[in-house]
């Protein structure tokens, strides 16, 4: 027979990295795909333009996983596609907006298509029994595996010891006494197996997905509620700045670094927006049509936030400019905006 071939999923953490790394020691041939739904955090920095703190940039985490394991890797984008799933799961959001169950049907379905039309035997991936309380549950991923249509040719590497032999165990391409039964949230066993490999990784859970942040779940639900709608520009912007709601309901995104307000500028064509009239601190991107009132009270957000100092500031809706002598808000103004109570970090 002519060598066995695997695909495998590839987020670049720490568990996918090793589950490849097992079956390649099994003299099995691995191709790694990287699926790109727009909502990976260690991306989100890179568009940004935020450094580590050592002052080197952030890596694609899969690419450099890939280049660690001597894997040709794909990177399949299936943003376009994703809006749909993030908005009507199926099975439903986690403890935040995270479609885990439906995001993973979604990736197994695309391996499939790829393995079926490309010679492939199985698919790998490095899920752990019990490490996730949605995805990871021993039923949960026999439902996943059977809504993807691999019933059987899904290998976990990491816990096959704890699960029912598959296809690849069966026919005897992988030896499953080679494999391993880890099972729970901790890491210490992958941990070990990456200082013995060799392998280096930022984080256990590679780049994380922030669906799962609390912040951005909280800011999800409050557009859904107070809009009725989700747009695919929103996913972008609700991972950006700090979010304020103005009495009318308009809604201000504030810039809170350099890096942000380059990403915020990309969207001045296409909203409102206030900044200094001499361009010095934040900007401010105005989705929706302010009350007349409520113009001194955007120039009073910017001066706040740009060095906090009375300062000219212009402020263009549709085709309307005008500069206005702003004052800094009060923190009890302000508070009463916010619609994440004194949050101003992270992707919240």
């Amino acid at each position: 027979m002519s060598q066995i071939k695997a695909l495998a999923l590839l987020s670049g953490g720490l568990d996918s990295t090793l589950a490849i790394k097992l079956v390649q020691e099994q003299g099995i041939f691995v191709h790694a795909l990287h699926f790109y739904t727009g909502f990976c955090i260690t991306e989100h920095k890179r568009r940004l333009g935020i450094k580590k703190e050592d002052g080197s940039q952030y890596m694609n985490p899969a690419l450099k996983a890939a280049a660690q394991l001597g894997v040709p890797v794909e990177i399949v984008d299936i943003s376009e596609e994703y809006f749909n799933v993030l908005l009507n799961p199926k099975y439903g959001y986690g403890k935040n907006v995270n479609p885990c169950i439906d995001c993973r049907i979604m990736m197994l379905r695309k391996a499939k298509e790829i393995m079926d039309r490309e010679g492939y035997h199985f698919v790998i991936t490095g899920e752990v029994v019990g490490q996730r309380p949605m995805s990871q549950r021993l039923p949960i991923l026999k439902l996943i595996e059977k809504e993807a249509g691999l019933e059987g040719y899904v290998l976990r590497p990491l816990s096959a010891k704890l699960l029912p032999p598959t296809v690849p165990e069966k026919m005897g391409w992988v030896d499953r006494e080679k494999l391993l039964d880890i099972k729970g949230r901790g890491r210490k066993v992958q941990i070990n197996l990456a200082k013995k490999y060799g392998l280096d990784y930022e984080q256990p859970a590679g780049g994380c997905c922030y669906l799962t942040d609390p912040n951005y779940a909280l800011k999800f639900k409050e557009t859904l509620e107070r809009e009725g709608s989700i747009t695919r520009e929103d996913l972008v912007l609700l991972s950006v700045g700090r979010h304020l709601r103005l009495p009318s309901g308009v809604k201000l995104v504030v810039a809170r670094n350099e890096g942000e307000v380059n990403f915020l500028s990309g969207f001045k064509n296409r909203y409102g927006y206030a900044q200094r009239k001499d361009q010095q601190g934040t900007l401010v991107i105005i989705k929706g049509v302010p009350k007349e009132e409520e113009y001194p009270l955007i120039a009073g957000v910017v001066c706040r936030y740009s060095k906090r100092e009375p300062a000219e500031v212009i402020i263009k809706v549709k085709d309307e400019e005008r500069v206005i002598l702003g004052e800094p808000l009060g923190d009890e103004i302000l508070e009463s905006f916010k619609i994440l109570k004194g949050a101003s970090h992270g992707v919240g």
